[in-house]
C-alpha cells in the first residue's frame, strides 16, 4: 500500500507541489530509515514548502516495483518535474541527490 510520508503544501494556497517524489524501500531496514531521514532533510532545506514524498514499502505491495522499473532499494523517484529520475541508495550523499533532483548543476 502506497502511503504519504509528508505532504508539504506550498504557501501560497495552492495544493500542487512542484516536485512530486516516491521513495521505494524494503521495509524498516538501517537503509531505508537513514534514505527517508536523509530525503525529508534535503527536502526541507532545499524544497520547503514545495515537495510531497510518497512511500513505497515493496515488501507490501512488491508489483508497484514494475511501474517505476525498480531493481533496488531504497530508490528514489523524482516524478515531477519531468523527466523523471532516479536515485538508488541511502540519499546521504546531499549534493550527488541534489544533482539527481536537478537543484545543483554537474559541476557546482
Amino acid at each position: 500500500m502506497k502511503t504519504p510520508a509528508s505532504r508539504q503544501e506550498p504557501s501560497d494556497g495552492t495544493t500542487a507541489a512542484a516536485f512530486e517524489l516516491r521513495l521505494y524501500v524494503a521495509g524498516r531496514t538501517t537503509a531505508s530509515v537513514a534514505a527517508l531521514a536523509n530525503l525529508q532533510r534535503i527536502c526541507e532545506t532545499h524544497l520547503a514548502g514545495r515537495y510531497r514524498i510518497e512511500i513505497v514499502d515493496l515488501l507490501k505491495t512488491p508489483q508497484l516495483a514494475a511501474g517505476d522499473q525498480i531493481l533496488a532499494v531504497p530508490t528514489l523517484v523524482r516524478l515531477l518535474p519531468e523527466p523523471i529520475k532516479k536515485i538508488i541508495g541511502d540519499l546521504s550523499n546531499e549534493e550527488r541527490v541534489l544533482v539527481g533532483l536537478d537543484l545543483l548543476p554537474l559541476n557546482a
